[in-house]
């Protein structure tokens, strides 16, 4: 593979782990790392260019380790982000209980 398309590879690889944005309106960070690219292709060496590629795909690589963590630290765990009464709740759920419905102000309600 030429540098060149493997340049290509890793910045589509990069742009598929950021948030997706349109075209017309990208972020600072779609912005930049398009800069780069463009930069570091035109006027880097063989080498520099390869050691740049290489750092970028390392990038990559972290970024979807990073999105697969959270997405199996979201499925395995999915009382995390729950307040500590729905938590009650939904344990006493799983062992068939329900939870009794609390009183609340005689007054107004």
């Amino acid at each position: 593979m030429s540098l060149q398309a493997q340049a290509r590879s890793t910045y589509r690889a990069l742009l598929r782990e950021l948030p997706r944005r349109s075209l017309s309106n990208p972020t600072p960070l779609h912005n930049r790392i398009r800069e780069l690219y463009r930069d570091h292709i035109k006027s880097a060496n063989e080498e520099t260019l390869n050691t740049h590629i290489q750092e970028a795909e390392q990038v990559a690589q972290y970024a979807r380790a990073q999105r697969q963590y959270i997405a199996l630290v979201e499925r395995y765990n999915p009382g995390m982000t729950l307040d500590e009464q729905e938590k009650i709740r939904l344990t006493a759920r799983r062992v068939g209980l329900n939870l009794p419905i609390e009183a609340k102000d005689q007054k107004g309600e």
